[in-house]
């Protein structure tokens, strides 16, 4: 956010969740209006009762069909689009709803070759695990190289850029405690108990020899990839051959 120089008088925050990111976008631009989107019905739910302000609002969407009424003067996604397959193909359809002189921002996560998501893949793919475990969503995130060749056409500028944060957490099980409720999320609610009992007593073992405890805490290196595009006129974004 901090990288966006422009002025948006309506935003959209696809993938908003439970609306953590409206608050922070309505403090940043107070006179703008926010639209969260959304497929969770439960996560509208939250979102709504979360944020009782008449200049956000939040509708249960696909944002792979999202189609705004008029263009948008910010889209903006922070972590969802990991969970989109092939969404590279996605993102010239979701440039051209930006308005002239609008941006498109998102985040990804970029630590899926860190030793949390490998571990995880490879039990999932063991026996017993993958007759549950088999075609469960698995997210996916590119370099910064690529969604900048991508987006830098004609009539866009953009920043694309990666920053890896050492994160210090506490507990017993913290890399477990952190990954399950994001990225190992669709594993384990794929398996049953009390196989997933086996799963997480056997992944937890893995992780703490992975990353193992320090003085300071335990260590988990997290890379994330952000991108700034502004469009500088109204060209629409051409997917490379």
């Amino acid at each position: 956010m901090a990288r966006i120089s422009t002025r948006p008088r309506t935003i959209t925050d696809l993938g908003c969740g439970p609306g953590h990111l409206a608050p922070v976008l309505r403090a940043r631009w107070p006179d703008a209006e926010v639209v969260g989107i959304d497929s969770s019905a439960e996560m509208i739910e939250a979102a709504r009762a979360a944020a009782p302000d008449p200049q956000i609002s939040y509708q249960q969407a696909d944002l792979r069909s999202w189609t705004p009424p008029a263009p948008v003067d910010l889209v903006i996604s922070n972590a969802t689009l990991q969970w989109v397959p092939d969404h590279l193909d996605l993102l010239p359809a979701l440039a051209a709803r930006v308005a002239a002189g609008g941006v498109l921002a998102f985040s990804v996560p970029g630590n899926f070759a860190e030793p949390s998501h490998v571990l995880l893949r490879d039990l999932a793919a063991q026996q017993p695990y993958r007759r549950w475990t088999a075609g469960v969503a698995e997210p996916h995130a590119h370099d910064a190289l690529v969604y900048l060749d991508l987006l830098a056409t004609a009539g866009w500028e953009v920043d694309a850029w990666e920053t890896t944060y050492l994160h210090v957490l506490s507990g017993t099980d913290p890399v477990f405690d952190w990954i399950s409720g994001t990225g190992a999320r669709p594993v384990l609610t794929a398996l049953p108990e009390p196989v997933r009992q086996r799963f997480v007593a056997t992944y937890q073992r893995r992780l703490s020899e992975a990353y193992p405890a320090r003085p300071i805490g335990t260590v988990l290196p997290f890379r994330r990839v952000f991108v700034v595009a502004r469009r500088v006129d109204a060209s629409p974004v051409r997917r490379s051959a």
